[in-house]
């Protein structure tokens, strides 16, 4: 910390300056954002030393820094950021932004009556035809635990349940994941609305009978007596020869074929929604203080849609479902390694379970490995 030196001469007082790497401790931000933030002129520093290039600032720009911070996190543009900044008036920033706001609401409205008519004319009146061929038989082997990071319960879940993980199971065409949080019993509560999927031989529509289960298992959570708390859901339906996947949350579906892997879901999270529309940077995400923060789960008062999808399966295909007690311990590139290897769906998922106890465990954890 240094004392600026052009505010020391007679009637002047003293000003502290903060170096950037002492302005990113003050602030929780990133030295790497702030020097974005003043690239994207939203964020000047007070001086900057004309022969180092080193940046300094001053202890009345932290607020400011912090409520850039914050504005990019929600997704507000680089010009209304600069806006409501610049506003001297707090009244008057406050009333930029609810405006903002309410125009994002509106144009939501109206791009959702759009998509809603879209794929009612892309699914048609028949939607997915039933689906005789039963030659694709899946085996699979699932795995969950309480980690070692003080956790005092383990919410984790999957499906197949737990008293059929001694043996593989084989034929199965429902597969879940499901971390809960909060409270005991919510990912429980999600599982067994989803389990009358296992009951059918076939569906007219199995991709509506997925959405309208992960609606039941929503319902069925809401309706649990707790203020706060919840849980994600990942599954996978196979139905004939065609892989449903219904996603909520920031569990994880992988799918490994021809020597590859490839994620089939994306995290529900805030941050993820920015960075994936270029609004925020991995940096940024990394130090942001939402990066946690789920925007879509089963949830009381949370939105609970679930991401659908529908992909042919091969013979040979191998499907991951993992809680983040999972996918955000193990680096991409060593989880990678895990699922590619040659075995059983049990020696896969034995592997995944020591390489998570190999890393510290410090969040519960679940997997499910499905070879077709």
């Amino acid at each position: 910390m240094v004392v600026s030196p052009a505010t020391q001469g007679p009637g002047h007082e003293r000003t502290t300056m903060l170096t950037i790497g002492e302005f990113a401790q003050a602030t929780g931000l990133t030295a790497k954002a702030l020097r974005l933030y003043d690239d994207l002129g939203l964020l000047a520093p007070a001086d900057v030393d004309e022969r180092t290039g080193y940046r300094r600032y001053t202890l009345d720009q932290v607020d400011r820094a912090r409520l850039v911070a914050r504005l990019r996190s929600a997704g507000v543009p680089l010009r209304r950021i600069a806006t409501i900044v610049g506003l001297d008036d707090r009244e008057a920033a406050a009333a930029e932004l609810l405006s903002y706001w309410r125009q994002v609401e509106a144009d939501t409205a109206s791009a959702r009556q759009v998509v809603a008519t879209l794929v009612s004319q892309m699914r048609g009146h028949d939607t997915m035809q039933p689906t005789t061929s039963t030659t694709l038989r899946p085996t699979a082997r699932s795995a969950h635990r309480a980690g070692q990071g003080g956790r005092s319960l383990d919410l984790d879940r999957v499906y197949p349940r737990e008293h059929r993980i001694a043996a593989q199971v084989t034929g199965q065409r429902l597969f879940a994941v499901a971390d809960g949080y909060g409270y005991e019993g919510a990912a429980d509560a999600a599982l067994d609305a989803l389990e009358a999927l296992d009951d059918v031989e076939a569906y007219a529509d199995p991709l509506g009978a997925l959405d309208e289960a992960v609606s039941r298992a929503a319902e069925a959570v809401a309706g649990r007596d707790a203020e706060a708390g919840g849980t994600t859901l990942t599954a996978l339906l196979l139905s004939g020869d065609r892989a449903l996947v219904a996603h909520v949350g920031d569990s994880r579906a992988y799918v490994v074929r021809d020597g590859g892997l490839e994620r089939l879901t994306r995290d529900h999270t805030v941050v993820q929604s920015l960075i994936d529309e270029g609004r925020l940077t991995e940096d940024e995400a990394r130090a942001d203080e939402n990066r946690a923060l789920l925007n879509r789960a089963l949830a009381p008062g949370s939105p609970a849609a679930p991401d659908l999808s529908v992909r042919p399966v091969l013979p040979g295909d191998r499907f991951v479902l993992t809680t983040d007690g999972v996918h955000s311990v193990l680096e991409p590139r060593h989880l990678a390694e895990v699922l590619l290897t040659p075995g059983t769906p049990d020696d896969v998922a034995r592997a995944v379970e020591e390489a998570v106890l190999a890393a510290g465990a410090p969040d519960n954890y679940g997997v499910v490995v499905v070879d077709v």
